[in-house]
């Protein structure tokens, strides 16, 4: 194991989670850039293993216990606040902010968030992260809140992955309209150039970093047939029948990706989009390498790199 002690540890939750693998990403990324890491987990486990291999110090605690939160962040100047796609994040945010402010120092705090977080969000949870990062702005913390107006690659994935493999075919109530992508990878170089960099975001406690490129579903599925040599279709179907098959994915698949707030939440956004005529931030490829410092993933070379998920 290598171990990192570069100056005070820079705290870094979600980093088990599974949308994007983003958390995991910024541990990996910083402690290559010689910081001291220190990863807020909820409970040991095959993830927490590999980030300790990689130099990150775990520490055990959970949104929900003010006292874990306040003995994680002891010596931290810089924390990372990301909440799964679940319920819960007002009462996270909330907790976390207390649990901050009751420090001697209370750390400057990079909160990576959604593009949709709004008080009239067509999503429940984006409503409900947006009141989260209103507790956490009137705690006074110093903050950055990355609403990245873009949805991850990974997404195709986890909730049409083994549709495409299975049936060469997926729907979902997108419709036509074109949507605005990153890959979880350059969602964790945002997010790594926020800590480390925070002058490129000074401007705005709230930030909408752009995507890389605009795709609609029928182009995605266009994409994936000439990459796996396979045709691939694309269905689309409205809210409520792809929120029923989300759920069912749900009960078949307890503890996976997609659950209950996954399912109302993604067909709520996909219907929403799919009633506009372009997204409200338009994606922007070199602005995108100007924060992060890297090139951007686009979706060919992503669907390149994730071969073995699209065909069986």
């Amino acid at each position: 194991m290598v171990l990192t002690s570069a100056g005070n540890p820079i705290l870094v939750t979600g980093a088990t989670g599974q949308h994007g693998g983003t958390s995991a990403h910024v541990v990996s990324s910083l402690i290559d850039s010689g910081k001291s890491v220190r990863v807020f987990a909820r409970s040991k486990s095959e993830k927490t293993e590999t980030l300790q291999e990689l130099g990150a110090e775990i520490v055990l605690g959970d949104f929900n216990d003010r006292q874990s939160i306040i003995s994680a962040l002891e010596g931290v100047e810089t924390a990372t606040f990301t909440y799964p796609i679940a319920s819960g994040i007002v009462h996270a945010a909330a907790t976390f902010a207390s649990a901050a402010r009751s420090l001697a120092k209370p750390p400057r705090v990079v909160v990576m968030s959604m593009a949709v977080a709004h008080p009239e969000s067509p999503s429940h949870l984006g409503r409900a992260q947006w009141l989260a990062e209103e507790t956490l702005a009137w705690s006074g913390l110093d903050l950055t809140i990355l609403r990245v107006a873009a949805l991850f690659f990974e997404n195709i994935t986890f909730l049409h992955g083994d549709a495409i493999r299975d049936t060469s075919s997926f729907g979902n109530s997108f419709g036509l309209a074109d949507v605005p992508w990153i890959s979880g990878l350059d969602a964790a170089r945002l997010m790594v150039s926020a800590v480390l960099r925070p002058e490129l975001f000074s401007n705005s406690i709230i930030q909408y970093p752009p995507g890389v490129e605009l795709l609609n579903h029928d182009a995605i599925a266009t994409i994936i047939s000439r990459e796996v040599g396979v045709p691939i279709n694309f269905r689309p179907i409205s809210e409520k029948e792809w929120e029923a098959e989300l759920l069912e994915e749900a009960r078949a698949h307890p503890g996976g990706f997609i659950n209950a707030d996954m399912a109302k939440h993604i067909s709520a956004v996909g219907a929403a989009l799919a009633k506009t005529t372009s997204p409200s931030r338009i994606p922007d490829s070199l602005e995108l390498e100007k924060l992060t410092g890297h090139a951007p993933y686009n979706f060919r070379q992503f669907v390149r790199a994730n071969l073995s998920t699209f065909v069986s």
